[in-house]
Order: structure tokens, then C-alpha cells, then sequence
């Protein structure tokens, strides 16, 4: 089997993916189509101290399906109309009604980031020391400085701003600021 990549309506991934499970099973389709994926990750978001944890789609508006071609290249007919039935399915990447499967780099790639056992949610900030930012909320609104030091952990982001001519630290959780 190979993998192929059938665009989907926006916000519809899951859906997509739970049906095309359930009808592969319902149909006995599971000689011509594998797994469904759906690439997932965790995020941890920190606002005014509070902690809440969320999904993010990695390829948002694509399901990933494992799936025998015929000999041509093409979608079998039966899995075909399967698949085109499904709410919210668009079409396979590829040309002329050929699926593309992917290349084995890519495979590999999305199954690593598909079937990372549940971890630990990570904040994702996205500043590096160095860069220049503007800080958008709280009592420093409006100062600009650079960025000194992360704590990607905590959500904190130390910023050095000049105030009175001084360059001052500041520890500035990472949703107020912004890149210049």
C-alpha cells in the first residue's frame, strides 16, 4: 500500500477521518484502504496565568490515507465512489484523476509526527534572542525592546527595554509582546 494525501473541507479533518474509518470497516475495504491519519500536536497556551491545552493540526484542510492503487495508478473504482461520498472530501493530490503517493521521506515524516505517543504539551514561542518586539499589553504597552532570554516552559519571555535612558529587564509572558 502507498500514501496518498485527499484534501478535505476546512475544519472537517476529523469528521473525514472518522467516517472514512468507520465506512472502510462497514464496506469491507480494508484490503484496498489502510490507515486514516490526521497529524495532531499539543500545544500548551498561557494567558494571565492560566494554563489551557489544544490540539493544532499540522496540515490543516488534509487526511492522509494508506491505499492500494489498481495497476494504473488510479483509485479503485469502488473505494472511489466510497470515498467521494463522504461529506466534507474534496479530491486526491495528483493529475488528471491520478493520485500522487507521497514520496517515503514524507511518509516517514507525517507517520513520526502522526504517531508521537501523547507527550507533555509544548509551548510554542515564536521569538529567539535578538529579535525586536513591541510589547502590546500591560503596564509596559507601547515599549519596544529586544528579546534577552526564553523560558519556553513557563511562557515567560524576558525582554530588555530602555526606560529613563536605562536599559531595564523585563519578564513578559510571550502572548504580550510582538515581533517589530
Amino acid at each position: 500500500m502507498q500514501w496518498y494525501v485527499l484534501r478535505v473541507a476546512a475544519n472537517k479533518e476529523m469528521q473525514v477521518q472518522d467516517a472514512l474509518a468507520q465506512k472502510v470497516d462497514k464496506e469491507g475495504l480494508t484490503d484496498i484502504i489502510g490507515r486514516v491519519e490526521v497529524p495532531i500536536e499539543q500545544l500548551k497556551r498561557i494567558r494571565g496565568g492560566r494554563q489551557t491545552v489544544y490540539k493544532r493540526k499540522l496540515y490543516p484542510g488534509y487526511v492522509f490515507m494508506e491505499m492500494e492503487p489498481t495497476e494504473d495508478g488510479r483509485v479503485p473504482e469502488k473505494a472511489w465512489f466510497m470515498i467521494k461520498a463522504t461529506p466534507g472530501v474534496g479530491d486526491f493530490i495528483g493529475t488528471e484523476g491520478v493520485p500522487t503517493p507521497m514520496r517515503d521521506t514524507d511518509v516517514a515524516k507525517m507517520l513520526l509526527e502522526a504517531e508521537k505517543p501523547e507527550q507533555a504539551p509544548s509551548i510554542k514561542v515564536e521569538f529567539k534572542k535578538g529579535d525586536q518586539i513591541k510589547i502590546r499589553e500591560g503596564a509596559f504597552e507601547n515599549f519596544e525592546g529586544a528579546v534577552d532570554s526564553i523560558d519556553a516552559e513557563r511562557g515567560i519571555v524576558q525582554v530588555i527595554v530602555t526606560i529613563f535612558g536605562r536599559s531595564t529587564p523585563l519578564d513578559i509572558e510571550y502572548w504580550q509582546i510582538e515581533k517589530i
